[in-house]
């Protein structure tokens, strides 16, 4: 491979075929997505890309049919004894496979986007010496992360401080964001009018994949203690659990609101995201940046039970900046979320500077950041790691 980045592959009969990105990745959705974003990008630079993941990242093969998709053993820590011991052997074989497939495909660089399932592929990419970069979505960084994070070549971040970051990456760390669906993209450019003084007010509700409780529990009944003509003006669309549904909706007759439409899962969140006066919603990592990429100001509700409470740290950060309003779930009661709506809905220039902070926050361009970044690591000219893996790989040979 020459030096420099030259994504171009040569047509010619014989050529070698291009060494491949490697991508770790569990099967979660907040995992996998940036996973597929970084893979659509690379793979429109003509940069081949090769998947390793758990068992429950095998339908990505089914989104980028280009992307071979590998299998490795992985496990969270058990407690006990016999259940490290567990997570130990478990580990040491997905390790064992992940080097077998880094020997096989020759990556020239791993990117780990955090999790359990990428310890293995990120842990056998140390031992093989290839140059690793690894992405964190949220402002805490994840366990994962944290115990792979020396000696990475990248850490792309998404928030501007991130904590429980090694010193010894901050040299190495770079601020490329979370990538959002196209979809999302492509409404960055709907900007953000505020409510008329006497016209309807389009709230969107929204809680992880199909709801969140804590909302169709105590926003119905928040909506209730408004003035009659201020929830006469409200247009409600809200994600319930499907078990929530039937009383949920028994909760909003009679309400007196504009309109409520109820559903366990939105086909067009990105127009209804664009639409939207207030949101209120959690602040996992996809939300947020999908909040951000539009830039709309959000009622934020953390998950209480998110790993390292990365989910408060992902609200406290916006809300500092003045892209939203945090309220801890212990404190989202009824009384106090319709103080919160009457006095932010009095205040459209309130509203419409949160929505300013929050798209300035944005990054809709994070897979073209991310991508970036890689290909620096992988092929940038007179690197000291690619040479090194170059050297590698010679040796092996």
């Amino acid at each position: 491979m020459t030096e420099g980045i030259a994504l171009e592959p040569v047509v010619m009969m014989g050529a070698p075929k291009a060494a491949p990105v490697m991508l770790a990745a569990g099967g979660t959705g907040g995992h996998l997505f940036p996973a597929e974003a970084l893979a659509r990008e690379l793979l429109a630079r003509s940069q081949p890309v090769v998947l390793v993941t758990d068992r429950r990242g095998r339908a990505f093969g089914g989104a980028l049919p280009a992307v071979p998709v590998h299998r490795v053993y992985a496990a969270t820590l058990e407690p006990g004894l016999l259940g490290r011991l567990r997570t130990v052997a478990v580990l040491g074989i997905g390790v064992f496979q992940a080097l077998r497939q880094i020997r096989r495909h020759k990556p020239v660089v791993v990117v780990g986007f955090g999790g359990y399932p990428s310890l293995p592929t990120v842990l056998a990419a140390r031992l093989a010496g290839v140059p690793v970069v690894l992405h964190e979505q949220n402002a805490v960084l994840g366990r994962a992360n944290r115990w792979m994070a020396r000696g990475v070549c990248r850490l792309a971040i998404s928030f501007p401080v991130v904590a429980g970051m090694p010193g010894s990456c901050r040299d190495v760390s770079v601020r490329t964001g979370n990538p959002v669906r196209p979809a999302v993209a492509a409404v960055r450019d709907t900007f953000y009018a505020p409510p008329e003084e006497i016209g309807p007010i389009r709230l969107l509700v929204i809680g992880g994949s199909q709801g969140a409780r804590v909302f169709s529990e105590v926003v119905p009944a928040a909506l209730a203690l408004l003035p009659a003509d201020l929830r006469a003006r409200l247009v409600v669309s809200q994600q319930c659990r499907p078990e929530d549904l039937d009383g949920v909706s028994a909760a909003y007759e009679g309400l007196g609101v504009g309109a409520a439409e109820l559903s366990s899962f939105f086909q067009d969140v990105p127009a209804r995201l664009a639409g939207a006066h207030l949101v209120m919603c959690r602040a996992g990592a996809s939300t947020m940046a999908e909040l951000t990429a539009v830039g709309r100001p959000a009622i934020l509700v953390p998950y209480p039970h998110a790993m390292d409470d990365h989910q408060s740290a992902n609200a406290r950060a916006l809300a500092q900046a003045g892209g939203a309003w945090l309220m801890a779930q212990p404190d989202f009661t009824p009384r106090s979320l319709a103080d919160r709506l009457e006095t932010l809905l009095g205040q459209p220039a309130d509203l419409a500077l949160a929505a300013a902070v929050a798209r300035g926050w944005g990054a809709p361009d994070a897979a073209q950041r991310l991508a970036d970044t890689v290909v620096e690591v992988a092929h940038g000219p007179g690197s000291r790691t690619h040479r090194n893996h170059r050297q590698i790989w010679e040796a092996a040979e």
